[in-house]
């Protein structure tokens, strides 16, 4: 059997244990979210910020954002590791596209850290697994899941308008302001050609 080796199955996302896990969020994607969130005068801690191009589209919703990394892109963020160390003070949301194999990590500090609530683009497939059932959605589950119907593209290391991807993302939504029991699921509309901006991409 041959090898399927399109260049939408090629551009899986795929990243050694070690790796940066260097894949830009489209900023359109981040305002599909913010959208949907109530922002305004408030507060965002962007823990994976990368070259900043979450860091900008929340910038046009929230009063303040805070923004840092492990690794020195050269965007003047401050460097550090959200992992490590004592928790940092509380901000009204955690906002962020994780690393995918601490993504479970990153999610149980912005629980303890966000006193509104936390949110992370991940891989569709980040909602499987049995061990993960077992660790995080048994106990806490998600407020809500927003698959995209678009596909997000995310190429490694470079932020570009086009391509194409193998890879389904959605948002995975934590409230901490109020109780949950049960997980809502909603579809983002193609939103796309209305929310992406030329200067996104300068």
């Amino acid at each position: 059997m041959n090898q399927n080796t399109s260049s939408a199955v090629m551009q899986q996302r795929r990243e050694p244990h070690k790796s940066l896990d260097d894949f830009p969020t489209p900023p359109w994607a981040t305002r599909a979210l913010c959208e949907r969130l109530d922002c305004d005068g408030a507060s965002v801690r962007e823990p994976a910020a990368n070259r900043g191009h979450m860091v900008r589209p929340l910038r046009e919703y929230f009063g303040t954002v805070e923004a840092s990394d492990i690794f020195d892109y050269g965007a003047g963020f401050a460097v550090g590791d959200y992992l490590f160390g004592m928790d940092p003070d509380p901000v009204d949301w955690t906002i962020t596209n994780p690393p995918f194999r601490l993504a479970e990590q990153f999610i149980a500090r912005a629980l303890r850290t966000s006193s509104r609530g936390c949110a992370f683009i991940l891989r569709t497939a980040f909602l499987e697994g049995v061990g993960r059932w077992n660790r995080l959605f048994s106990h806490t589950p998600p407020t809500m899941v927003l698959q995209f119907s678009e596909r997000v593209v995310m190429h490694k290391g470079i932020l570009t308008k086009t391509g194409s991807t193998a890879t389904a993302y959605c948002w995975v939504l934590f409230r901490t302001d109020i109780s949950n029991t049960k997980t809502e699921f909603g579809w983002i509309a193609p939103c796309r050609k209305r929310l992406e901006r030329n200067s996104d991409y300068q």
